[in-house]
């Protein structure tokens, strides 16, 4: 391959990657061989503000390269421009008998930072619905009532008929728990019942009570 195939090569690819990727993806074909690695060709240049012809690379740095980093390819590496964007760099060298040229894709990922902040806030909440709905020191209160009612029942939970849900809730109901906040949604929880069963239990213990 001559040096004006490789070049026609890369500066295809590095046309193609910008329009594939959009304004936010600056490509560039450098001339390696030079210390100073002028750009040939390039392409959504207002990335870096840089042109044809220019000497500085990514970061507005103007230094020649050493041997090693003008001929080794550099993979997904992070650079911020001289004017504050943020970048994702990479290089990649063609060489030949009396050239080496390289394809330089730079991305600026700064508007994604932006959004991902945006998305973090949008996402972010003050508390779990649990402790808006139950205060933490009654709803440790209410599971350790539930725990005591069930193990003087001497069954499993999944065990229990609805003779033994009605002690369960008369139980429950002597020791005051349904005066904790929400706890009929989290006593039918518990029991594998409906709120509405829980209701019609309480109703039925406290008519028990009044007819004794």
């Amino acid at each position: 391959m001559t040096r004006d195939e490789a070049f026609e090569f890369l500066d295809r690819a590095a046309r193609g990657i910008a329009e594939m990727f959009g304004s936010s993806c600056e490509t560039l074909v450098h001339d390696m061989g030079v210390p100073t690695h002028p750009i040939l060709s390039i392409y959504n240049g207002h990335v870096s503000g840089r042109e044809v012809g220019s000497t500085m690379d990514i970061m507005g740095i103007g230094l020649e390269l050493d041997e090693q980093a003008a001929t080794t390819d550099q993979v997904n590496l992070a650079a911020v421009t001289p004017d504050g964007r943020q970048t994702k760099s990479s290089t990649f060298h063609l060489i030949g008998e009396d050239y080496n040229l390289a394809l330089g894709i730079n991305f600026d990922y700064t508007s994604l930072v932006f959004a991902n902040r945006i998305l973090v806030d949008l996402m972010s909440a003050q508390s779990d619905l649990r402790s808006a709905l139950w205060q933490p020191g009654d709803f440790r209160q209410l599971e350790d009532l539930f725990d005591q009612c069930a193990a003087s029942l001497g069954k499993p939970l999944e065990a229990l008929n609805k003779a033994d849900r009605l002690r369960m809730i008369a139980l429950l109901r002597q020791r005051s728990a349904f005066s904790y906040r929400k706890s009929v949604p989290y006593v039918a929880g518990r029991l594998g019942v409906s709120r509405y069963t829980v209701y019609k239990y309480l109703d039925e213990v406290a008519q028990g009570e009044d007819g004794e």
